[in-house]
């Protein structure tokens, strides 16, 4: 077995399109239309399935907002150096209106380097920085 996609139910698809490939450099992998099922999607990611697995962002037509809940957590991206992301991800991540919303430091009781960023849509994305 192996983790193959996680998906994200977003209010504006093309918002979302350019949060993840302009702010967080994923490429748009593939897109399907379903107009009679009445949704859309698009695979974005670092790579293609089978070599990393994908974000896959559905936009449900005429639902422009979602309720977060309490059971959403968090996706978790590995990056070399977590304060020169965040410097190079704040201006854009609040263009496409996402923003940076812990900023980055030690993980409490532990030395792992973290922030969180998050989308327009209000997910959380956890940048933790791994060592080379």
């Amino acid at each position: 077995m192996r983790l193959l996609h996680t998906m994200l139910r977003v209010g504006n698809l093309q918002r979302s399109i350019d949060f993840y490939t302009q702010v967080l450099g994923m490429k748009l992998l593939r897109t399907t239309r379903r107009p009679d099922q009445n949704y859309d999607l698009a695979f974005v990611g670092y790579a293609a399935n089978p070599e990393q697995a994908e974000i896959e962002l559905t936009y449900n037509y005429g639902v422009d907002r979602y309720e977060m809940g309490t059971a959403y957590g968090h996706i978790a991206i590995g990056v070399d150096d977590v304060y020169a992301s965040c410097a190079a991800l704040r201006e854009k991540a609040a263009q496409y209106g996402g923003a940076i919303t812990r900023e980055p430091g030690p993980v409490k009781g532990g030395t792992t380097v973290i922030a969180f960023i998050t989308d327009p849509d209000g997910y959380k994305i956890e940048l933790i920085q791994r060592d080379a």
